[in-house]
């Protein structure tokens, strides 16, 4: 999700893997030469489960509101707004639903939620359990900005994608880091597929473990990515505290627009979002 403006359920899991451990991934997105640092982070600092029903807990989420400049300077469709027919916490599910309505100039209203000025983080594990949305044009992202991005212009501030997906391509999803010199279409970026699955039909784990050294990429603790400092071919702006944005946008420069078969209204469901740090740092 491309930022271009200055400005449950159950039991946590405890122990993931030991703290430093090299492997050798077999997934059919890294090929079987490709040998990744793991870190493992298992103290919880941040958690919503989605327990209870109403409006987002305030105390860790905030809205952008609006169109934005220029579709928050992706040509997105969508008026964000805080509505309950857009966001809402229901049956243990934060809903974030796109419908396709006159208001206020837009032709389509969505939610976009952060948490910026109440949390925020450098390093760690940061996941969320999603259920996606299907259908041409439509754009879920949960993501991270650099906590500085007030102060100096995108994408100097950073941004990692844990999670982009284009409704049209249900069995993959994306995770990318934008920074100087590599931002937009020049983003670092790779994509993971399901074999005889789809992201819309069920729920999967989106996530990151993100050391000064180094961000990997998971869909349901498959590592599938790891892009470090030398993979970037300007500076590394991953070294201070980022802030989680969760939003679906309808249309824009990354997924084209709704056509005649996408079908509204569209949720994306959220059964979880935690973050962790290191225990032992």
């Amino acid at each position: 999700m491309m930022y271009k403006i200055n400005n449950k359920k159950g039991f946590v899991k405890a122990v993931f893997m030991s703290f430093i451990t090299l492997v050798i991934l077999t997934t059919t997105n890294c090929s079987t030469d490709e040998t990744q640092t793991v870190a493992n982070f298992t103290e919880l600092v941040m958690q919503d489960e989605f327990n209870t029903d109403g409006a987002p807990n305030s105390a860790l989420w905030n809205y952008d509101i609006g169109n934005g400049v220029n579709g928050w300077g992706n040509n997105e469709l969508e008026y964000y707004t805080d509505r309950t027919e857009n966001v809402k916490v229901e049956n243990g599910y934060l809903l974030i639903t796109a419908k396709e309505e006159q208001f206020n100039g837009s032709s389509y209203t969505s939610a976009k939620l952060t948490t910026n000025g109440l949390f925020e983080q450098a390093y760690g594990r940061f996941e969320a359990r999603i259920r996606l949305p299907y259908g041409q044009g439509m754009w879920p992202a949960f993501w991270l900005l650099g906590a500085n991005c007030d102060e100096v212009i995108w994408p100097q501030c950073g941004e990692i994608d844990i999670m982009e997906y284009r409704g049209q391509e249900p069995t993959t999803v994306h995770g990318t880091v934008h920074g100087p010199g590599y931002s937009a279409g020049d983003a670092i970026t790779k994509s993971y597929s399901l074999e005889n699955d789809r992201f819309d039909t069920g729920f999967h784990v989106f996530g990151i473990e993100w050391t000064s050294e180094y961000i990997n990429y998971y869909v349901d603790n498959k590592l599938y990515n790891q892009i470090t400092p030398a993979d970037v071919p300007g500076e590394w702006v991953f070294n201070q505290p980022f802030y989680i944005i969760i939003n679906l946008a309808v249309g824009g420069n990354y997924v084209g627009y709704p056509n005649s078969e996408t079908v509204f209204p569209q949720t994306m469901l959220v059964d979880y979002v935690r973050v962790y740090k290191n225990s032992n740092n």
